[in-house]
């Protein structure tokens, strides 16, 4: 598990290969990962937009923004968690993921809370020793 904390909003990931929905031969690796929200503040903000940096095997990186997640904007008072799973699909069989949630406060004031870089690995990884 993956874990970092901004502004009293802490942002846990646990990634997975899936190998069901990937196929190796065609060069398509599937990873899944859930991220679980919380609010560890003292006043309540709402998920407006997330902003992911992917990056495969070979360094390429993608860039992914969007509103809310999974379709939802959740607004979170002190205390309350928020969890979803996503997917990414590779044509590497490693890469890594990091980004930002923006978050916003009632009274309109918004900031970037981290999402913690994590490694996306199957095991289709050829790994070299030196």
């Amino acid at each position: 598990m993956y874990k970092a904390e901004t502004h009293g909003i802490s942002v846990s990931v646990q990634p997975r290969f899936v190998e069901e929905e990937s196929s190796p031969d065609s060069g398509r690796y599937f990873f899944a990962y859930t991220v679980e929200i919380t609010n560890n503040g003292s006043e309540q903000v709402q998920l407006r937009s997330r902003h992911w940096r992917i990056v495969d095997g070979r360094g390429e990186m993608q860039e992914v923004r969007g509103a809310g997640v999974v379709g939802k904007q959740p607004v979170l008072g002190p205390g309350e968690s928020f969890s979803y799973t996503s997917g990414c699909p590779l044509t590497t069989p490693d890469g890594t993921m990091e980004g930002t949630y923006t978050m916003a406060t009632p009274d309109g004031r918004s900031f970037e809370a981290a999402i913690p870089a994590f490694s996306l690995d199957s095991p289709h990884v050829r790994r070299v020793m030196h």
